[in-house]
């Protein structure tokens, strides 16, 4: 039933933000409408930070618990060799179908749109960051304490690893550090119950100030970029979803029913990020094992952003097809190679689906300042982006219990609200 409330609460945040930004947009003057969206999007900010302060520890602790669970060694290479065959597939498969879809639609042929560079400066700078140094910087912390105060995903999953093995290794003398950071682990998701409840308020403030600053009029300017957007989120949807009902079976109805929250909240606030906590939870009472769970799921959050890799090849190609730059189907393969490589190594920079185009753009000799005519809708497209990257990571979670052989994956589970009730 808590749930249920949680899920009410949320849309009705949600069709209010819709509301209240309608009104301010159509309504006031531009100087009032920065003025509300500054301050209404505080409400989105405190939701957003109280997520993120839970984020590190409950990585941590789940992570290491989870390896040091394990034991075996091995066991925990054929998991991570399991997740990261996953993920890979399942970028390439993203990347391919916004290849296609791109392609097939042609979103940007006859588009007459002049881009305002100066408002992609930052993104055109951000790009130097992408190089193989940034990647072994960002992915290897050189103070675990710097990586936990950023909140670095990546470095938190490395370290974790290191001390895991170390800990199993370790034998029974460090089982009772094992039971504490298990207990740990379990005191941070009551702490996610408690923060949950602030997330009506964060999709309100995000919701009202993304429509008070570009009201409805945006989705008919861009009517045919979205639509064709749509279309390749749904076919990367009916994808996932097939994969998912031929592991799982008539579960993966139970999962979503799981899931349905996560999903909202990330399509509200478009951070898949701010969901991390929740969605450990949701999956724990799914009944995938918690080992398998604290040890796949941050690293899909670093390695498996299916929604975000779509989006890469739809937009780069999409920035081409405005300036009418020729790109062979050569060439756009060789585009979709290396995307799969340069996305992988800004997992956790904001807007990092961005940052990766606009580095791809000038790597093809397409103009790097078309991302300015995106922008303008990009957050209403990373809603859909961050939903999409919480569905996979969930499934890929889930898909790899199952091929642990875990049979409560496979049987009717009972959810705890079902049994209060």
């Amino acid at each position: 039933m808590k749930n249920n409330k949680l899920f009410i609460a949320i849309i009705i945040a949600l069709v209010l933000g819709v509301v209240l930004g309608g009104f301010v947009h159509y309504n006031t003057s531009p100087e009032f409408i920065a003025s509300f969206s500054t301050n209404i999007k505080i409400l989105g900010t405190i939701f957003i930070r109280l997520i993120q302060m839970i984020i590190a520890p409950l990585v941590f602790s789940t992570l290491v618990v989870g390896i040091a669970k394990m034991g075996d060694m091995k066991m925990v290479g054929r998991v991570g060799g399991r997740a990261m065959g996953w993920f890979i597939t399942a970028s390439l498969v993203s990347l391919m179908i916004g290849l296609v879809v791109v392609n097939v639609t042609q979103p940007g042929v006859g588009l007459d749109l002049t881009p305002d560079s100066s408002s992609a400066e930052d993104l055109l700078k951000a790009k130097s960051n992408l190089s193989l140094q940034h990647f072994v910087e960002h992915m290897i912390p050189k103070s675990v304490f710097e990586a936990f105060s950023t909140n670095e995903i990546l470095q938190i999953v490395v370290f974790s690893i290191f001390f895991g093995v170390a800990l199993a290794a370790f034998g029974k003398e460090g089982e009772p550090l094992v039971k504490a950071f298990d207990k740990i682990s379990h005191v941070v998701l009551i702490m996610v119950g408690y923060v949950m409840w602030t997330a009506p308020l964060g999709v309100l403030g995000t919701i009202a100030a993304a429509v008070a600053n570009y009201g409805f009029g945006i989705f008919a300017l861009y009517l045919k970029y979205l639509a064709a957007f749509s279309l390749g989120i749904i076919l990367l949807w009916l994808v996932l979803l097939a994969v998912g009902y031929l592991i799982i079976g008539k579960r993966l109805f139970d999962l979503l029913r799981h899931i349905k929250e996560p999903l909202l909240i990330a399509f509200s606030t478009t951070s898949s990020e701010a969901v991390f906590p929740k969605l450990v939870e949701e999956l724990e009472k799914f009944g995938a094992q918690k080992k398998i769970i604290s040890f796949t799921l941050p690293l899909g959050y670093s390695f498996n952003l299916d929604g975000s890799m779509m989006y890469m090849t739809f937009a780069s190609i999409f920035i081409a097809q405005v300036y009418g730059i020729d790109m062979p189907i050569e060439k756009q393969l060789l585009m979709l190679l290396v995307l799969m490589l340069t996305s992988k190594g800004v997992a956790g920079v904001p807007r990092a689906s961005l940052i990766v185009v606009v580095a791809t753009c000038s790597m093809f000799g397409i103009p790097p300042e078309g991302i300015a005519l995106i922008l303008p809708i990009d957050h209403f497209c990373d809603m859909a982006r961050s939903m999409t990257n919480v569905l996979g990571n969930a499934l890929s979670t889930v898909a790899v219990d199952k091929w642990e052989g875990h049979v409560a994956v496979e049987q009717e589970f009972v959810h705890d609200d079902d049994l209060k009730a």
